[in-house]
């Protein structure tokens, strides 16, 4: 229904009105309540009808597609419905109240105003149904698309503020807009964590740093754990421990954190550890040792080509045989670490085509560092820590065949057994 339909129904009222004999005061109070009255209902029955109308075409259809759900869903067919009410209004105000003069400048700027907030409720429908449709995507899953949402919305909000403000001062956007650039610091401070938000949000897309699923650490803020939700401001992560933490999205970009990701999407995850070796215990291998080693099926080949290296070398070159110290020997420790790398080559959990060594650190006050740095096929927290688990179980126990022995500091057991041994 255009303006001039609506300019047509109201003059033939009047017409009507006046066919029957009313005039002065009766007349513009009756005009005013028929009109009043029937904009009313012609309002609802438009907005129920062209709600109706939308939705009995989406219930027609004999397939729901996940558009046509979330529509329903938000409600975005009562929203847009609100907007044709809106314009009923509008175009009917200058009709009814055409006798109140002093009234109907207000209602003017009523249906003025109606018609921005219904609008606004109708985009704002319209993009949580967006947004969900979005989200349930797989190609915009691991997306922060309800910060862009946000975002959306707090412009919609205050573009929608400052048009009611216009109508109301019944001033130009421009005047208002102009007007802002006194209070632009005021807006900064208030919207100060929506708009660094907003920047890292765009950061992290742009450079793909998290994604909704990933395992990040942000050791500032105690969060280690899955991120469940990517906000505006604010980033969700459900820890291990099943706790949340929240962490600002600019603390992404602006502070050190880790994700796992590049791990889960590798070929295996690292396993770092180390055994400290009492130094004491460390010496050349003699023949005994030898002897008890050869049986173990690792170092069977091993040894046998080593000490005919040994031999060969130092028949070479003369070596005196009387002291070990001279020539080439083997020495426990340095026979451990071949059964170590020997045995992490045999554990069919352990990734062999990535880095893999077992390796001596810089000995300190608490012995030897024999590190393990290999790469597990298991990626999962669980079956991880279980692989782990069995290597260092399997070193830990076959360290005394070496005639080696684990630092441990000493504890109270210990200096009492110190004191007994010094009493007798």
């Amino acid at each position: 229904m255009n303006p001039l339909e609506f300019q047509s129904i109201f003059n033939e009222l009047r017409k009507v009105l006046i066919e029957q004999g009313l005039t002065g005061g009766t007349f513009i109070y009756s005009y005013f309540l028929i009109g009043l009255i029937g904009v009313t209902l012609f309002l609802f029955i438009t907005i129920f009808v062209t709600r109706q109308v939308f939705i009995g075409v989406v219930k027609s259809a004999k397939t729901k597609s996940d558009w046509q759900q979330a529509l329903y869903e938000f409600r975005v067919f009562r929203a847009f419905a609100l907007i044709f009410g809106a314009y009923v209004i509008y175009n009917a105000v200058p009709y009814v109240f055409i006798d109140f003069k002093n009234w109907f400048f207000y209602a003017l700027i009523f249906s003025k105003i109606y018609v921005v907030l219904a609008t606004m409720f109708a985009i704002n429908a319209f993009l949580n149904a967006l947004v969900s449709i979005m989200e349930s995507s797989r190609k915009y899953a691991d997306k922060p698309i309800r910060s862009y949402k946000q975002v959306a919305k707090i412009i919609i909000y205050i573009f929608g503020f400052v048009l009611i403000l216009s109508i109301i001062l019944n001033q130009s956007l421009l005047y208002i807009f102009g007007g802002f650039g006194a209070v632009t610091a005021v807006f900064i401070l208030v919207f100060r964590d929506p708009i660094l938000g907003f920047v890292a949000s765009v950061q992290m897309s742009a450079i793909d740093l998290v994604r909704v699923g990933d395992w990040i650490t942000v050791e500032k803020y105690g969060a280690d754990g899955e991120v469940t939700e990517i906000n505006l401001t604010t980033i969700k992560v459900r820890n291990w421990d099943k706790t949340v933490t929240i962490v600002p999205s600019y603390a992404i970009v602006s502070e050190s954190f880790k994700n796992w990701r590049a791990m889960e999407e590798s070929e295996g995850r690292r396993i770092k550890r180390h055994i400290n070796i009492k130094i004491s215990s460390i010496k050349f291998c003699d023949d005994e040792l030898i002897g008890r080693l050869q049986s173990i099926d690792f170092l069977k080949d091993y040894l046998k080509e080593t000490q005919l290296q040994i031999e060969q070398f130092n028949a070479e070159n003369t070596v005196n045989p009387n002291n070990l110290v001279n020539g080439r020997h083997m020495t426990n420790i340095g026979t451990f670490r071949v059964y170590a790398e020997k045995y992490l080559e045999s554990n069919p959990s352990i990734n062999t085509d990535l880095t893999f060594m077992v390796r001596q650190l810089q000995a300190t006050e608490n012995g030897l560092p024999i590190e393990i740095y290999v790469f597990s096929k298991e990626k999962g927290l669980k079956k991880f820590e279980e692989v782990a688990a069995d290597i260092f179980d399997h070193l830990l126990a076959a360290v005394p065949y070496f005639d080696l022995e684990i630092f441990q500091s000493p504890s109270g057991s210990d200096m009492r057994g110190f004191v007994r041994r010094g009493d007798d």
